[in-house]
């Protein structure tokens, strides 16, 4: 089963040096947040905050050539996680026709803010982040970590 997320927010973890994506559900009841690189974490910032730069990023590329195709970006689904590695795939529309392509989450993420495609985890996903590693992070975070996490 597949749960649709939302992403509320982006963070800096000064411990791992990476930046996060923090996913939750329409309920607030289930979370995911996923490392990520600095350029994915800028380009997914521009594109929750609707900015648009002078040269188009990596995925704003992305989005015009899939428009120029006339191909639809139905959802985007992070599909599993292993060895703290996510997984993702994005589901393409082309005439009558549906595609399935491999992609980081980050990416995924990033396409689908661009073109306002739903996000989706697999519940088992949420259930393996759900560890004692995950425990163990949130204990650490001091409440100026959460500077940029948009509630």
């Amino acid at each position: 089963m597949i749960v649709q997320m939302y992403v509320k927010g982006l963070m800096f973890d000064p411990y791992n040096n990476a930046y996060i994506v923090v996913l939750r559900d329409e309920t607030q009841s289930e979370m995911l947040p996923i490392w990520i690189g600095k350029p994915e974490a800028s380009s997914i910032s521009l594109a929750m905050e609707h900015i648009s730069p002078p040269r188009p990023m990596t995925h704003d590329f992305m989005k015009a050539y899939l428009d120029a195709a006339s191909a639809k970006v139905i959802s985007v689904v992070i599909t599993d996680l292993n060895d703290n590695t996510y997984f993702a795939k994005i589901h393409l529309l082309h005439g009558d026709s549906e595609y399935t392509v491999d992609s980081r989450p980050s990416d995924a993420i990033a396409l689908a803010l661009r073109t306002e495609a739903p996000i989706f985890v697999n519940e088992s996903v949420i259930k393996k982040q759900g560890s004692e590693e995950l425990a163990q992070w949130l204990e650490n975070l001091k409440p100026d970590d959460f500077g940029k996490l948009d509630t």
